[in-house]
């Protein structure tokens, strides 16, 4: 059966890390109050993270529908200093990603030029999954943020002021740690709201990192193991009760340009992303966005992604966060 791992504050804010199996009981993982510190014990042990999780399970019941007011689902992964985990991602990865955003880059392509999206995405097609699982095609790459940019389920996403958009990017995220050989460690995927500003990217592509606002929602469960190679989910905007947009998606490699491990590798080849201690959140991309249906989201909007892999969704109500003023000054 495939273990899930979760995050929960108790009553009083006491952390602790749940276990939570195929049939949807979730038990207590003893003596352990993160994912952090499990995948610490995991190497220590040299078991996986998995089997360490297993040899400390509990007979205790931890509810983690959402609905006690007593139990807060947490982000999967923290890191006790928030500066040392990594939000990253890739696009262009998945099968009509490049479509979705020649549909914000119109303009660029008149007179029937390919666009730089359609031309990575198309190298990405023909060498995103070298046989052999030699290295392929470079992905896009974007850096989101560190760990004080991660949310929750059930958190607000707040788009800054200044913000145009805060758009929604149903997808699935890779979570890491490098060990003290320096060496990524995959601990598992959860499910992820990336969380864009479409308008701003489709005033110039060069403003795709401005675009990516720096907070990120994540899913409340680490699926341990492999992720599987055809994971169907479905994603929604809700307004009040009404369901303003609602769309499948397609994920996981069948459904993708590039296998995961050339992913993985086009980021990990950097040195100083294979730092022992670190933690790295890695957004593998989406094909699927509200925005390209031109829907626009608005402050209170709420957002749902559910995918079958996982067996919790992922809620998140949008925001504007106030603006705020400051000076550079010298010093």
């Amino acid at each position: 059966m495939s273990l899930r791992l979760l995050q929960v504050a108790l009553a009083g804010g006491k952390r602790a890390l749940a276990a939570l199996e195929d049939d949807r009981r979730a038990v207590r993982v003893d003596g352990i109050a993160s994912t952090y510190e499990l995948a610490g014990a995991a190497l220590a042990e040299g078991v996986s993270l998995q089997e360490a999780a297993r040899r400390r399970m509990t007979a205790e019941s931890v509810d983690v529908s959402g609905a006690s007011p007593t139990i807060r689902l947490l982000p999967p992964i923290d890191h006790p200093d928030p500066a040392h985990l990594y939000l990253t991602g890739t696009g262009l990865t998945h099968l009509g990603s490049a479509q979705s955003r020649d549909k914000m880059h119109a303009l660029a392509a008149a007179g029937g030029a390919q666009t730089d999206s359609m031309r990575m995405f198309l190298d990405g097609l023909k060498g995103g999954k070298p046989a052999g699982g030699g290295i392929g095609s470079q992905p896009e790459w974007f850096y989101k943020g560190d760990g004080s940019s991660v949310v929750g389920t059930g958190a607000e996403l707040e788009m800054p002021a200044f913000a145009l958009d805060g758009g929604e990017e149903p997808e699935i995220a890779g979570i890491y740690l490098i060990d003290s050989h320096c060496e990524p460690r995959r601990l598992g995927f959860c499910l992820a709201n990336e969380f864009s500003d479409h308008l701003t990217e489709r005033e110039n592509y060069l403003w795709l990192a401005h675009s990516k606002l720096r907070p990120a929602a994540l899913g409340p469960e680490i699926l341990t193991g492999p992720l599987p190679a055809d994971v169907r989910g479905n994603s929604r905007v809700l307004r009040g009760e009404q369901v303003v947009w609602e769309k499948p998606f397609l994920t996981g490699e069948s459904n993708m340009s590039h296998a995961i491990a050339n992913l993985e590798y086009h980021h990990f080849k950097y040195g100083n992303f294979r730092r022992p201690g670190d933690v790295h959140v890695h957004f593998f991309g989406t094909a699927t966005l509200s925005f390209s249906d031109q829907v626009r989201v608005e402050p209170g909007d709420l957002f749902e992604i559910s995918a079958d892999a996982f067996l919790l969704p992922l809620r998140n109500r949008l925001a504007r966060a106030s603006s705020h003023t400051f000076t550079v000054r010298s010093l």
